[in-house]
C-alpha cells in the first residue's frame, strides 16, 4: 500500500531509501527544535512552551506534506521569520506574544487562501527575482548577526555601536564549537549542526564549575544545569495566540511581513529542492507546487495556534532528497522522527546559548548562497537587491529591508525607462509597504 500510495516504481526508488533520506532531512533540520525556543524565549514567551509547539508544527506539517502533497519537503518554524517575531515585533515594536501569535495565524489564512486561489502565481511573477535573491541573504546577514550576539561575540559598545566582546572562557567554548561544527559540515557529516550544538554543551559544562561565576550575564554562573531527562511535554502555549487585537488595521503590516516572506521562503525552498533532486513536471515547474503551498500555509495556521513563529519549508530538506528520497515518505518519516522529543524537552533544555550560536551562524551562511545570483554588474538590479540584504540587519528588521528593496526597485526602473519591469502586482506591493511606514 506504501508503495503503491507514494509510487515508487514510478520515482524508482524503495522504502529503504525513502527512510534513509527522512533520517537524513530530519537530523540536517534537527537544530530547530533547540534553536527556535532559544530565539522565541527571548521574547518572553516559555522555553518549554515553544519547545512542544515546535515539535508539533514540524511533525504535523511534514507528515501532512508528504501524505497530502507528496513531495520530499520538510516544513518547521522558519529561521529568520522566528527573528522577526521575536526581535522585531516583540522586542522591538513592543507588541505582546500573544497578539504576534495571532498576527501568525492570520497570515496563515490569507496565505491559505491565495493558495487555494491560486493568486500566488500573479504574486510570484511579479516579485523581481534578484530581490528575492537579496532578502534571503539579508536574513541570512540578520541570523549570523544573532548568534554572535547570542555568544557574546558581538556586544554593545557606546563608542562604536558595537564591538567585540571579552575572550573569556564563554567566547572562547564558542569559538571552538564554531571551528568544530564547521568542519562537520564541510566534511558533509549528518546531522552536523545538532553534533556541534551537542558538541558545544558538552563543552560548555566546566563554565561556572570550574572557572568561578563569571558568565552571570548568561542568566547563571553556571552555564549547564542538569534538570533530568523526562518531561511531560508543556502545551500551555497552545490557543494561547489573541486573534482579536492581532487583527487591528495598525498590525496589516505585520500580518503582510509575515505573508510575504513566508511566501518567498517557501517558493523559493521548492523551487531548489525540485532542481537538486529533478522533481519537475513536463513544464519544468516543481511538481504538485500549488499543494505544497497549500500545506506551507497550513503549517503557518497552527503555528499561531500551537505558539510559534510561522512554519515553512526547509532548504536542508535538500540533504534528504541527495540521498534519493523522492516521495513524501520522505517528509513522513522526517516528521515523525520529531515527535520523541516531546518528551526529553530537559534534555533539550540545558543547550546554552553559546552552543546554538554556532548553529545559528551556519544557518547564515547557508541563506547567503542566493548572493552569487544577484546581476551584480546591472546596477539597476543590484542596488535594490543589496539595499534589502543591507537593511534587514542593520535596522534589526526583514520588513525595512523588504520594503526599501520593492521600492527601490520600482522607482529606480520607471525613472531610468524600465517600467515594463514594474508589474501591477508589485506597484500593490508597494502600496502596502508605503502604508506599512506610515503606519
Amino acid at each position: 500500500m506504501i508503495k503503491e500510495y507514494f509510487q515508487f516504481e514510478k520515482y524508482n526508488t524503495d522504502f529503504k531509501t525513502e527512510v534513509i533520506a527522512g533520517l537524513t532531512t530530519f537530523l540536517a533540520s534537527m537544530y530547530i527544535i533547540v534553536v527556535n525556543p532559544s530565539i522565541l524565549s527571548s521574547a518572553g514567551m516559555p522555553f518549554e512552551g515553544v519547545l512542544t509547539a515546535t515539535i508539533l508544527v514540524s511533525a504535523f506539517s511534514s507528515i501532512m506534506m508528504g501524505i497530502y502533497a507528496k513531495n520530499p519537503i520538510l516544513i518547521a518554524p522558519g529561521m529568520g521569520i522566528n527573528a522577526f517575531f521575536a526581535y522585531s515585533i516583540v522586542l522591538g515594536m513592543g507588541i505582546r506574544w500573544e497578539v504576534a501569535l495571532g498576527t501568525v495565524f492570520w497570515s496563515g489564512i490569507i496565505f491559505l487562501v491565495l493558495s487555494i486561489l491560486n493568486i500566488r502565481t500573479l504574486i510570484l511573477k511579479s516579485i523581481p527575482k534578484q530581490i528575492r535573491f537579496g532578502i534571503s541573504a539579508g536574513i541570512g546577514l540578520f541570523i549570523t548577526f544573532i548568534g554572535f550576539v547570542n555568544a557574546k561575540f558581538i556586544v554593545s559598545n557606546p563608542a562604536t555601536i558595537i564591538g567585540i566582546g571579552k575572550l573569556d572562557a564563554a567566547v572562547i567554548t564558542f569559538l571552538i564549537g564554531l571551528i568544530i561544527t564547521s568542519i562537520l559540515v564541510i566534511k558533509k557529516v549528518k546531522g552536523a549542526l545538532i553534533l556541534g550544538i551537542v558538541i558545544t554543551t558538552f563543552l560548555s559544562i566546566p563554565i561556572g564549575r570550574i572557572y568561578g561565576d563569571a558568565f552571570a550575564s548568561f542568566g547563571t554562573s553556571t552555564l549547564i544545569s542538569w534538570k533530568g531527562l523526562f518531561a511531560n511535554p508543556d502545551f500551555s502555549l497552545i490557543f494561547k495566540l489573541d486573534l482579536i487585537e492581532s487583527i487591528k488595521f495598525s498590525l496589516f503590516p505585520v500580518i503582510f511581513a509575515f505573508l510575504f516572506t513566508d511566501m518567498f521562503d517557501s517558493i523559493a525552498t521548492f523551487i531548489g529542492v525540485a532542481e537538486a533532486g529533478n522533481l519537475l513536471d513536463e513544464n519544468g515547474e516543481p511538481l504538485r507546487i500549488k499543494e505544497s503551498l497549500i500545506v506551507d500555509a497550513f503549517s503557518t495556521t497552527i503555528s499561531g495556534l500551537f505558539g510559534t513563529s510561522s512554519g515553512t519549508s526547509y532548504i536542508e530538506s535538500a540533504a534528504g532528497v541527495e540521498e534519493g528520497g523522492k516521495t513524501g515518505l520522505t517528509a513522513v518519516i522526517a516528521g515523525l522522527l520529531f515527535l520523541p522529543f516531546m518528551f526529553f524537552s530537559p534534555l533539550i533544555s540545558i543547550v546554552p546559548p553559546i552552543a546554538t550560536a554556532p548553529a545559528l551562524i551556519l544557518v547564515g551562511v547557508f541563506m547567503m548562497k542566493p548572493i552569487t545570483k544577484i546581476n551584480w554588474n546591472n546596477f539597476d538590479d543590484s542596488i535594490p537587491a543589496f539595499l534589502g540584504m543591507i537593511l534587514i540587519p542593520l535596522t534589526n528588521s526583514i520588513t525595512q529591508g523588504i520594503i526599501w528593496s520593492f521600492l527601490s526597485w520600482t522607482l529606480i526602473k520607471i525613472f531610468i525607462g524600465k517600467k515594463v519591469e514594474v508589474s501591477l502586482m508589485l506597484i500593490i506591493i508597494d502600496l502596502f509597504a508605503i502604508l506599512a511606514l506610515v503606519v
